[in-house]
C-alpha cells in the first residue's frame, strides 16, 4: 500500500478522531433540544427535524461513500467530509432560527455519513489481515462509545456553557482531522481519482428512499404510523424508491453507487443481517432504559446516564479482549457466544419491576456491554475479511448502512412496542378491577383515609383515593410494556444464533491479499 510507510497507529488515530465526533454528534443534541428549542422559539415536534435532518441526510450519504471516494479519490473525499462537518457545526452554533439550523444540520450530515465507512475501510486496509480484529476492536470502540458519551457530554456542555458549544467544540478537533489527514493518509492506486459516468437514476432513487424510509422511522410512532396519510405516503415513496434503486443498480447501472454484487459472497450477506439485528437490540434496549428510568423509576438525567455509561466501559473492555481472541481461536464461538451473551442481557431486562434497585438494573447493562463487544469484533473481521480489498470502500459503506437502519429500526420499533402494549396492559387491568372486590375495597379505604390525612376533604378524598390506584394502575401496565418490549428484542436476538453456521471463519480466505 502507498501509506505503508506511516505508522498504522497514526493512521488509525487519523481516520478514527473525526468519526468519532461525528458518532458523538448523532445523539448529542437529544439532550439539547429543550434549551435549543426555547432558544430558538419552536415547538416541540418542530425542534426535533433537528435530529431527524441529520440521520436522514447521514443515511443517505453513507451508502453513496464508496463510490464517491472512486469518484473523487478518496483522501480528498475524506478531507472534503471533514470539511464540510466542520464548517457546518461552525453554522449549527451560529444559526439564528430553527430554519438555519435545520439547513446546517443536513449539511453536518452530509459530511459526516462518509466517515464511518471510509475509517473502517482505511483500518482494513492499513492493518493486516491477522491484525483485523485488533483494528475492528479500534473501530468498534468509536461506534460504541459515541452514542454512550454523546448524551452526557451535551448535557454537560448545555447546562454549563450553552447548546451553541455542542457544535462550536467539533471546530479545533475538525481542524487538527483535516491537517492529519493530509498528511497521513494516502491512497492506494484503486482508490484514486477515476473517471465515472454519473448514476443519476441510482442517485436520485437512494436519495428518495433512503430520506424517506429514515423520516417514517423517526416520526412514525408520533404520527400513529399508517393512520397517517404523511406516514403512510413517505412509506409508499420509499418503498418504491429503494426498489427501483435495486433494480437499477444491479441491471442497468454501468458505475453503480452500489455494488449489489458484493452481497454473492455469502458471509458477506450473513453478517450483515447479524449486524442488522445485534444493532437492533442495542439501539433498541439503550434508548428503553432511560426511558424507563425517568419515567417509571423517578431518576434524573444524570441517574440514568450513570445506567449506561458502566455498559459503555464494559463494551470498551471487552472489545480488545475480542480484538486478541478471534486470531487465536474459532471468531464462529466468540461471535455464538457474544450474541447469546447480548440475548440474555435483554432478557434480565425484560424481568425489570417498580420495586427494582441500582444494581439489579446496571447489571443487565454491563452483562450487555460485554456481550456487544465480543459480538462486534468477530461479526466485523468474519464479514470483511473476505471482501477483495479492492471493494472494501463499497462493503464498507453497505455494511455501516445496515448497522444505522437496524438502530432505527429498533428505536422504532421499541417505542412502538412501549405505547401499544401500554394500552392493552391498562385495559386488562382495568378490566380485572371490581367494586365488589374485597382487596379493592381495602385498598380505596386505605387510599382515601391518606388522602384525608393529607388534608383532602372528605366529599373529594374518596375520589382522590380512587385516582391514586388508578395512576399505580398506569405505572404497572406501562412497566409491562417495557416487559413485553425487552423480551421481544431478546428472542429477536436469539433467533439470529443460526446464522453464525453460515458464516466463515475469515482466515486467509480472501481472493486477494494485502501487500
Amino acid at each position: 500500500m502507498s501509506n505503508g510507510k506511516i505508522n498504522k497507529w497514526l493512521i488509525a488515530l487519523t481516520v478514527m478522531l473525526p468519526t468519532l465526533i461525528e458518532i458523538i454528534d448523532t445523539s448529542v443534541v437529544n439532550v439539547s433540544l429543550d434549551h435549543i428549542r426555547g432558544s430558538l422559539s419552536a415547538g416541540i415536534d418542530e425542534a426535533t427535524w433537528t435530529i431527524t435532518s441529520y440521520l436522514v441526510s447521514n443515511a443517505i450519504i453513507i451508502p453513496m461513500t464508496g463510490w464517491l471516494g472512486r469518484l473523487f479519490g478518496r483522501k480528498r473525499y475524506l478531507i472534503f467530509s471533514i470539511s464540510l462537518f466542520t464548517l457546518s457545526s461552525f453554522f449549527c452554533g451560529m444559526s439564528w432560527n430553527l430554519q438555519s439550523l435545520i439547513v446546517f444540520r443536513i449539511l453536518q450530515g452530509i459530511g459526516g455519513g462518509a466517515m464511518q465507512p471510509i475509517s473502517q475501510a482505511i483500518l482494513l486496509e492499513t492493518f493486516p489481515r491477522k491484525q483485523h480484529g485488533m483494528a475492528m476492536a479500534l473501530f468498534g470502540v468509536g461506534i460504541m462509545f459515541g452514542p454512550i458519551i454523546g448524551p452526557l457530554l451535551g448535557g454537560w456542555i448545555t447546562d454549563n456553557w450553552s447548546w451553541h458549544w455542542i457544535f462550536f467544540i467539533n471546530i479545533p478537533i475538525g481542524v487538527v482531522s483535516i491537517l492529519m489527514a493530509l498528511f497521513f493518509i494516502e491512497d492506494p492506486h484503486y482508490m484514486q481519482r477515476m473517471k465515472m459516468k454519473i448514476d443519476y437514476w441510482g442517485l436520485a432513487f437512494l436519495t428518495v428512499g433512503l430520506g424517506c424510509l429514515q423520516i417514517v422511522l423517526d416520526k412514525g410512532q408520533r404520527e400513529d404510523w399508517f393512520a397517517s396519510g404523511f406516514i403512510t405516503v413517505l412509506a409508499l415513496v420509499a418503498g418504491i424508491s429503494i426498489l427501483l434503486f435495486l433494480i437499477v443498480e444491479h441491471f442497468f447501472a454501468e458505475h453503480p453507487i452500489m455494488n449489489l454484487k458484493t452481497f454473492k459472497n455469502l458471509s458477506f450477506s450473513t453478517g450483515n443481517i447479524v449486524m442488522f439485528f445485534a444493532f437492533f437490540n442495542l439501539f433498541g434496549s439503550i434508548v428503553l432504559l432511560p426511558i424507563y428510568l425517568q419515567t417509571l423509576m423517578g431518576y434524573n438525567a444524570t441517574l440514568a446516564g450513570m445506567v449506561l455509561g458502566p455498559g459503555g466501559v464494559a463494551t470498551l473492555i471487552a472489545m480488545p479482549v475480542a480484538g486478541r481472541l478471534v486470531t487465536k481461536t474459532n471468531p464462529k464461538f466468540l461471535l455464538g457466544l457474544g450474541i447469546i451473551v447480548s440475548a440474555y442481557a435483554t432478557h434480565l431486562m425484560a424481568q425489570f419491576n417498580l420495586l427494582a434497585d441500582f444494581p439489579t438494573i446496571i447489571w443487565p447493562r454491563l452483562v450487555l456491554g460485554i456481550g456487544m463487544g465480543f459480538l462486534f469484533i468477530p461479526l466485523t473481521t468474519m464479514t470483511m475479511s473476505s471482501v477483495r480489498k479492492e471493494d472494501m470502500g463499497n462493503a464498507s459503506a453497505i455494511y455501516n448502512l445496515l448497522r444505522n437502519l437496524g438502530g432505527s429500526f429498533g428505536v422504532a420499533f421499541v417505542t412502538t412496542i412501549i405505547a401499544r402494549r401500554a394500552q392493552v396492559h391498562q385495559t386488562y387491568l382495568a378490566s380485572q378491577l371490581s367494586q365488589f372486590d374485597r382487596v379493592l375495597q381495602i385498598a380505596l379505604h386505605q387510599s382515601t383515609q391518606a388522602m384525608q390525612q393529607a388534608g383532602f376533604a372528605p366529599s373529594v378524598s374518596g375520589g382522590a383515593g380512587a385516582g391514586a390506584i388508578y395512576s399505580q394502575l398506569i405505572r404497572q401496565a406501562s412497566m409491562m410494556s417495557f416487559n413485553d418490549a425487552f423480551a421481544l428484542l431478546s428472542v429477536f436476538m436469539a433467533c439470529i444464533v443460526p446464522l453464525v453456521l453460515l458464516m466463515k471463519k475469515g482466515k486467509g480466505e480472501a481472493r486477494a491479499e494485502m501487500h
